[in-house]
């Protein structure tokens, strides 16, 4: 998917500079296993997500974003965390760098999910000793680990 048209109009006023932008994160599992998506942007594999669009609920964006990407639909089960921070860092080919602050929600598969061939290359599912020899965005770890663990 293209940039949004907000994302352009700030980009028209600070070119490449650092921007924040709020995210959501769809930790799509079967079981022990994981959805990841290696993205055409940096060929690295990850969860599945974006950015959140001005005046969209978060849940919204989530559903909006695996649609687009994967032509899927997914039913939140939960929210896993909020993630931000040096990981989460971004700069892309044009040289706009980003900052996300993303929702990470824990999801189930409704349907088949085939990668959009724009943003995503290729998807797979992968289990969590696989994940870890996977050419990966290091902070997916963190997110799947939480997965794991107990609510209070």
């Amino acid at each position: 998917m293209p940039q949004s048209e907000y994302v352009t109009s700030i980009r028209s006023r600070i070119g490449t500079d650092f921007l924040l932008l709020p995210g959501v994160t769809a930790v799509i599992r079967q079981h022990d296993r994981f959805l990841l998506a290696r993205h055409a942007h940096s060929g690295s594999w990850s969860l599945i997500g974006g950015a959140v669009e001005p005046g969209e609920e978060p849940a919204e964006a989530l559903h909006r974003e695996v649609l687009e990407e994967t032509g899927a639909r997914v039913r939140i089960r939960g929210i896993v965390g909020a993630y931000g921070g040096e990981p989460m860092m971004v700069t892309y080919p044009n040289g706009d760098r980003v900052g996300y602050i993303t929702t990470a929600f824990d999801c189930e598969l409704l349907g088949d999910a085939v990668a959009d061939g724009e943003e995503l290359r290729e998807i797979g599912w992968f289990d969590r000793d696989t994940i870890h020899g996977l050419d990966r965005r290091n902070w997916i770890d963190r997110v799947i680990a939480d997965v794991a663990r107990p609510r209070a």
